[in-house]
């Protein structure tokens, strides 16, 4: 079965992302194509980027790396839940990207996001991350504004295009992840010969 892993990208204190990962969660648990899991950063420390290496060009010498590469690696593809700091995606969610490299590759992966403009321009950003690591970007994705779709801008409250574009978004994330399976599996084969 596939395995999609729902990635919440921020870590700062009273952050929204919880509710908002945790909807995308409840929504995807009641579907019976894929197994879903909550990854959450903060269970997750990693320093700024200290490898003294680029992921690209070998396993990591940090337990750090090396526990957070087999979380990831674990997955057929992911959704990212992010918020949008100052027209762009979290640091530490960058920053947890950067620090690994095959573990990435190959997988789809669709976006949730969150801010005062629904978030998107964080997404923008990420499409060209995830892509340059070979990663399939779903086109389909969720827009939270924090101005009309939570109250008091602290409770997440859903709408029915949410849940559309969420329905959407998973659809076509699972689709392609069990499209790439051939990909992912001929790389693992090569990893293995070497």
């Amino acid at each position: 079965m596939i395995r999609i892993g729902i990635i919440l990208g921020s870590t700062r204190p009273n952050r929204n992302g919880p509710q908002v990962a945790q909807w995308v969660m409840d929504a995807a648990s009641r579907r019976g194509d894929a197994e879903f899991e909550l990854i959450d950063l903060r269970d997750h420390p990693l320093p700024h980027l200290d490898e003294p290496v680029a992921p690209m060009f070998g396993p990591s010498i940090h337990e750090h790396t090396r526990a957070w590469a087999e979380r990831i690696a674990a997955f057929d593809g992911f959704v990212v839940v992010t918020s949008e700091y100052n027209g762009g995606a979290p640091g530490v969610l960058k920053n947890a990207i950067d620090h690994l490299c095959a573990e990435w590759t190959d997988k789809a992966v669709g976006f949730v996001s969150y801010g005062v403009h629904g978030g998107t321009r964080a997404v923008a950003q990420l499409r060209v991350v995830c892509g340059t690591l070979g990663m399939a970007d779903v086109s389909y994705q969720v827009a939270i504004s924090l101005l009309t779709d939570f109250e008091n801008h602290t409770t997440f409250t859903p709408r029915v295009h949410h849940v559309t574009a969420l329905n959407k978004t998973l659809d076509q994330l699972i689709a392609w992840s069990a499209a790439l399976a051939p990909l992912r599996a001929d790389t693992e084969s090569a990893l293995v010969e070497s």
